[in-house]
């Protein structure tokens, strides 16, 4: 096959679970609390990606990084997927899907601004057009249109789900200044992340083993958001002749998702949403699109 088509396929796989993980979430929610959710979920995806190191024969580098870079990893492991889960899986708990989700996808926006400060990146017209629109499109979607009324369904769950991109930023503009191999370092920050989560849920909820509801929709969050669907993107990333043809697919994700929200969950897909959705995936896009090459 050729590999710009392989490419493609592991692309397209990673955008479809990417898709599915806002209804997922509010699956899971059913069954479990936010902290209950964020601990199981760690432990399915420690496991996904420790069987990958340990498929690859790099069991050892996990050691290796640890000794090496112990603050750096247990600052990372807290901010993700700790402290990111728990503040994104409250969006979720107070927004419908469609909300949450749309908004969450701002992230790529609030990177760019925060390369500012923290990269010494200028600030460029095309990020403050970004900006405009993208978070105009944020009050759109979460006011329901009602723009002069300002009427939220939930204003502290829309400022969890902003305060997520937040983290997320950080989370890449760090991740970014470690040049390791994506996936032991991905693998430690859950493997370290699990009695962090674990006593988490012990102050804030409780452990205890969920019935086979919760266990599965724990498992598909921990497997589809957080562990084999990293891997499926980053094959995809690899193996494409140019990082253009795979990278664009994520821009299909906010829309399939809606897709699934309706099927899935029975919410009714609100035209604001649309609106806004239509104004905040073309401003990630034209960021992405007007970037040096060397980027």
């Amino acid at each position: 096959m050729h590999p710009d088509r392989r490419a493609l396929l592991l692309g397209l796989a990673a955008v479809f679970f990417w898709s599915t993980v806002a209804t997922a979430f509010k699956v899971a929610l059913r069954y479990l609390d936010v902290f209950q959710l964020v601990f199981f979920a760690s432990l399915f995806s420690a496991a996904a990606l420790l069987a990958a190191v340990a498929w690859r024969g790099q069991l050892h580098k996990l050691a290796e990084e640890l000794r090496t870079y112990p603050g750096y990893y247990l600052g990372m492991a807290a901010l993700n997927p700790c402290i990111y889960y728990v503040v994104l899986l409250h969006a979720y708990d107070l927004l419908p899907a469609q909300q949450a989700q749309a908004i969450n996808y701002t992230w790529a926006i609030t990177l760019s601004l925060l390369a500012i400060p923290l990269l010494g990146q200028p600030l460029k017209g095309r990020d403050a057009t970004a900006a405009a629109f993208g978070y105009f499109g944020v009050l759109i979607i979460a006011t329901r249109g009602d723009l002069l009324g300002l009427a939220f369904d939930s204003l502290p769950g829309v400022g969890l789900a902003l305060a997520s991109t937040l983290l997320w930023a950080f989370y890449w503009i760090f991740s970014a200044r470690n040049p390791r191999d994506g996936t032991v370092a991905l693998c430690l920050n859950f493997l370290l992340a699990i009695p962090m989560a674990a006593m988490l849920c012990a102050v804030f909820s409780e452990i205890h083993w969920p019935g086979w509801q919760g266990l599965a929709g724990a498992g598909y969050v921990g497997l589809f958001e957080m562990g084999v669907t990293f891997l499926l993107w980053s094959a995809a990333l690899r193996t494409a002749t140019r990082v253009a043809l795979v990278g664009n697919l994520i821009f299909l994700a906010p829309f399939l998702s809606l897709v699934f929200i309706q099927l899935i969950l029975g919410e009714t897909i609100h035209p604001a949403t649309l609106v806004g959705l239509c104004l905040i995936v073309p401003a990630a896009l034209f960021q992405q699109m007007q970037r040096p090459a060397a980027q």
